[in-house]
């Protein structure tokens, strides 16, 4: 049995960076993608478990990144078997303040972008004739804080990516899900929303949403493939 190789977006904090440190425990080696490197390189150290762990900045929104991350990994480790988007940004805007800015970043980040490596990934997974992609989405795609037309409709996209891979995959050994989040203790969650709008009791730890998409990639939910999976806050 090879050790599984797993690309993360998103790892340098939150809910990426929980899932580096429990996959490095369970013997993945893992590509750590995110924009800060200075956060990647505190995710690697924490991940001193994995069998191999490599770095890599890049921007989703940058139409060359996800060719140079894919290019990066398999240069390194000559093969991909699991792919998490877990990169997001969130964005707060009522409708009448919402700018073009606002919808090209939120769909450049979380559903372009993903959709970018999962083009790039899916030589790789076809050769193999395996592999699975977990889209990290959002409970945002079905009700929505006001203020959140751009998320939510990126989110929405990411779910529609999972859908039309896993079509496409199915007969090819490739499995894709969408998670779809209530509300996560992360920085992303806090440059929105305070307490007072959402405390914290309310919250799902990273770390158990990290447990949650471990499952999904080691194959303990199958029979869940294509599927939009809700897992809603407390």
């Amino acid at each position: 049995m090879h050790s599984p190789v797993t690309i993360i977006t998103g790892a340098g904090s939150g809910i990426g960076r929980a899932l580096a440190e429990l996959l490095a425990i369970r013997g993945h080696r893992l590509a750590l993608a995110g924009r800060r490197h200075t956060a990647l390189l505190e995710t690697a150290a924490l991940c001193g478990g994995s069998p191999g762990v490599l770095v890599h900045s890049v921007d989703l929104s940058d139409d060359t990144s996800a060719s140079a991350l894919v290019a990066a990994v398999t240069a390194r480790f000559g093969r991909i078997d699991n792919l998490v988007n877990c990169a997001g940004i969130a964005p707060m805007a009522l409708i009448g303040a919402t700018t073009e800015r606002h919808l090209r970043e939120c769909f450049g980040v979380n559903a372009i972008g993903p959709a970018a490596l999962i083009i790039r990934c899916w030589p790789h997974f076809t050769a193999q004739r395996s592999g699975r992609i977990v889209n990290v989405s959002s409970l945002a795609t079905s009700d929505p804080f006001a203020g959140f037309l751009a998320y939510a409709a990126s989110k929405s996209a990411l779910d529609s990516l999972t859908r039309s891979a896993d079509k496409e995959g199915a007969p090819l050994g490739i499995k894709a899900f969408s998670i779809n989040l209530g509300c996560v203790e992360t920085e992303l969650l806090r440059s929105f929303a305070d307490e007072a709008l959402v405390a914290k009791s309310r919250t799902l730890s990273p770390a158990s949403v990290a447990q949650t998409l471990g499952e999904y990639l080691e194959g303990s939910h199958d029979s869940a493939h294509g599927m939009c999976i809700a897992l809603p806050s407390p």
